[in-house]
């Protein structure tokens, strides 16, 4: 593995880097009070990193480098798969990476290293972790911003996590930012998938509704296609099966995130809670080259199928300040992807008008 931050110093010889808000927030109270502070966050970068770890260990310098460059204020990541802090058979604490084995406090120490240097240690991080590799999500948000609260379940509850980490909610003065790894629907009914993602949907509707009295940023691995146009082959997913399984109801047939009864779901959310999908309000026709967030393995049938299941969904009363949103990522060598087998999708808001007097 190439050193592209500092070794890892002897035990005792340095002080742990910490990431946790609170303890960070009282350690850097002097220089937080010389940055300028931030009302309002305005460019975005959400990230199914497929293994954070694995990201810090093959690909790092690129994506530190795309970071640098797109200088978002906050950064959402799916799929961290890093276990919560919690030994074996004790309760686990979702908001912290496991420290209590040799292997796991290796782990935790390459990825908070990397996470302290630049441009990574401008941000504070909050997570939210499953019980094992699995899952997770992070938020990074700049140190010259700061949440209203920060929660971790649909329902805003603090101190709860979603099963499998699978929210962080930052709320700010004017906006609310939702970041989320959706459950995968699945192939079979009887596996339970089905009703999982069912009951997801079901509570994210009523979420946005419930949620309509500030304007709401959601984005995330979302593990749905919307529309024909957002996949590179319709009728490839249309028709995929696993080992020749075909489901009782028609519309939960296809690819996962393809079929229609998701499709339909994702449209009554977007529709009920006056939401914009920021990317297709900018582009309005299919971009067979850099139109798609997910691409299939380069080896075997799925080489150059491909998906857009990464979103900016944002409230209806931001629409006009959609500057731009754009999807990283290219072709089917994967080009802009980091290692993952999905691409970053960047969100850019204009500032705010102010009101006349």
């Amino acid at each position: 593995m190439k050193r592209f931050f500092k070794p890892i110093e002897k035990e005792g010889s340095a002080k742990k880097p910490s990431l946790s808000p609170s303890k960070q927030g009282a350690e850097n109270g002097e220089a937080q009070q010389e940055e300028d502070i931030k009302k309002e966050p305005l460019k975005f970068v959400t990230w199914n990193a497929n293994s954070l770890l694995l990201r810090v260990k093959n690909n790092w310098p690129q994506f530190s480098n795309f970071i640098s460059n797109l200088d978002p204020d906050i950064i959402a990541i799916q799929e961290v798969r890093m276990p919560a802090a919690g030994s074996k058979g004790a309760a686990k604490n979702p908001g912290e990476l496991k420290d209590d084995t040799s292997s796991s406090r290796e782990e935790k120490q390459i990825l908070m290293r990397a996470l302290s240097s630049p441009p990574f240690g401008n941000y504070r991080i909050w997570w939210s972790l499953s019980d094992s590799k699995y899952a997770g999500t992070a938020l990074l948000v700049k140190k010259c911003l700061r949440p209203v609260k920060v929660s971790f379940s649909l329902d805003r509850t603090a101190s709860k996590h979603e099963p499998d980490g699978r929210v962080i909610l930052a709320e700010f003065e004017t906006v609310r930012i939702l970041n989320t790894y959706a459950p995968n629907n699945g192939w079979k009914e009887e596996e339970n998938s089905f009703q999982r993602r069912r009951k997801w949907d079901k509570r994210i509707l009523e979420f946005v509704v419930q949620s309509s009295d500030k304007p709401l940023i959601w984005c995330g691995d979302l593990n749905v296609s919307h529309e024909d146009i957002d996949v590179s082959h319709p009728e490839f997913f249309s028709a995929a099966k696993m080992n020749g399984y075909v489901p009782p109801n028609k519309e939960d047939c296809g690819q996962p995130g393809f079929t229609l009864a998701e499709r339909k779901r994702f449209g009554a959310i977007l529709k009920e809670g006056r939401l914009v999908d920021a990317y297709r309000y900018l582009h309005k026709e299919r971009d067979m080259e850099c139109g798609f967030s997910w691409s299939g393995h380069p080896i075997g049938k799925y080489r150059g199928k491909r998906m857009r299941i990464d979103y900016f969904i944002v409230s209806e009363k931001l629409r006009d300040r959609i500057a731009a949103c754009e999807i990283h990522g290219q072709g089917i060598e994967l080009e802009g992807f980091y290692g993952s087998d999905h691409c970053p999708v960047s969100l850019h808001l204009s500032e705010k008008c102010k009101e006349a007097n």
